[in-house]
């Protein structure tokens, strides 16, 4: 981003994850990003609580961040209530298996829930560095015929998991936009999830069990779908389908990402003493002179090789 402004290109930035500020690694993260950020001309953000996130890490004007969620193929995502199990409920999780999305959480749930609810089983698709965990929970727990661990998936089998399912679980403890939930919605499945970050933007009420990111309230909220969907007061799998068909669709994500793009190609093009001014209240002063090296190497680069 640093050598596009210096080459007189107009810079926009799309942020997809929220990050902390207490840790120290968090804080040498936001301290790089506001650098990155300090000369760029415009920032997207995937939810309202990512941009208020970039907003407070990278220290950039609320004016030049807009709000655009992602989108999902709906040609594809589309529900198939045949492939269902009549005999169970089942649960599908699909996630990378790491401390972030709450594995340790999974791991508990699946410890309480199923001794509770005969008719309960877990179908998981994911990889990563705590699927041990869940492997040792299905050992130790002998529920090997109740618990199906698929590994990694491409994204193309997954529409054929989630249409194998009645309720889709997120046991994330941070999240800024998550696409799983928006793609289980689309296929007609049930979604539980935690409330965290931007995921209560993401589907409207009807369509979304929010539980707190802890064992006790995630498992009230698997029960309360599965009450409904015993007696029979869950939204039609296609209806499901259709909302999120209005709401996420590609033609409108990218209509307003390129009036983004417009308004940016209208703006001038900063000059390198602007650049160093917008970079000079990150506090990084030594950072100048990173800039006003790389600002020669180009002109000697230019000079050597001309652009035309």
């Amino acid at each position: 981003m640093m050598i596009a402004r210096l080459l007189g290109l107009k810079t926009v930035f799309t942020d997809h994850s929220l990050f902390g500020f207490a840790d120290s690694s968090a804080i040498v993260t936001n301290k790089c990003l506001e650098i990155s950020l300090a000369a760029c001309n415009h920032c997207i953000c995937v939810s309202h609580i990512g941009k208020e996130n970039t907003v407070l890490r990278a220290r950039v004007n609320h004016s030049n961040v807009s709000v655009i969620p992602n989108a999902v193929d709906t040609t594809v995502f589309v529900p198939d209530p045949s492939k269902r199990s009549q005999d169970n409920i089942i649960i599908v999780v699909v996630s990378r298996l790491v401390y972030r999305k709450g594995v340790d959480l999974l791991a508990q749930i699946i410890m309480e829930l199923c001794p509770a609810h005969p008719e309960v089983r877990f179908l998981i698709g994911g990889d990563g560095p705590k699927k041990w965990l869940l492997e040792e929970v299905r050992e130790k727990k002998d529920l090997k015929d109740r618990v199906t661990l698929l590994g990694g998936l491409e994204h193309s089998q997954v529409r054929g998991v989630l249409n194998q399912g009645h309720i889709f679980l997120n046991t994330s403890l941070t999240e800024a936009y998550c696409m799983a939930i928006v793609e289980a919605a689309s296929c007609g499945l049930q979604v539980v999830s935690t409330r965290v970050g931007g995921i209560p933007e993401v589907l409207p009420p009807e369509f979304i069990y929010l539980t707190e990111p802890n064992v006790p309230s995630l498992i009230a909220g698997i029960e309360a779908a599965m009450s409904d969907l015993k007696n029979g007061r869950t939204i039609s799998p296609f209806k499901c389908h259709e909302t999120v068909k209005s709401l996420y669709n590609w033609v409108n994500v990218s209509e307003r990402t390129e009036i983004v793009y417009e308004r940016v190609t209208r703006e001038q093009v900063k000059h390198v003493s602007d650049i160093l001014k917008c970079h000079q209240s990150t506090g990084v002063f030594p950072f100048l002179l990173v800039i006003s090296l790389m600002y020669i190497l180009l002109k000697l680069l230019d000079w050597w090789i001309p652009r035309e």
